[in-house]
């Protein structure tokens, strides 16, 4: 069964967003790894090869959450982006692997000689 969300917090001084779940977690995810690791094609692509790494958000902030059905939110972030549907198992997935998908971010951006700063 997936998780679901008890609450959803965002923390805007911080560019956090916490979410809580049914199974006691709490995640606080910060704007710019929802972001950058945003579930939409413009992402993601259509297949894994397609991945694009997104570079420059280490200030970005959301401005708002639109609920979508009873699965999931769309997260519009104040950059522009608003194609990414979050759903409930997204977003559990992002908060437990939170420290593995940032080191992988990191060594991808260096890799690249890109950077988190705009």
């Amino acid at each position: 069964m997936t998780a679901r969300p008890t609450g959803i917090t965002l923390h805007r001084a911080s560019h956090v967003l916490e979410v809580a779940f049914d199974t006691g977690e709490v995640f606080r995810l910060p704007c710019e790894y929802l972001r950058t690791h945003s579930p939409s094609a413009e992402v993601q692509g259509h297949s894994p090869d397609q991945r694009v790494l997104v570079a420059g958000k280490r200030n970005v902030n959301i401005d708002a959450i639109d609920p979508v059905g009873n699965y999931a939110v769309l997260l519009r972030f104040d950059d522009g982006h608003q194609t990414g549907i979050f759903s409930w198992s997204v977003l559990h997935a992002l908060g437990t692997k939170q420290a593995e998908n940032w080191a992988a971010y990191e060594s991808a951006l260096k890799a690249s000689g890109l950077s988190r700063d705009p």
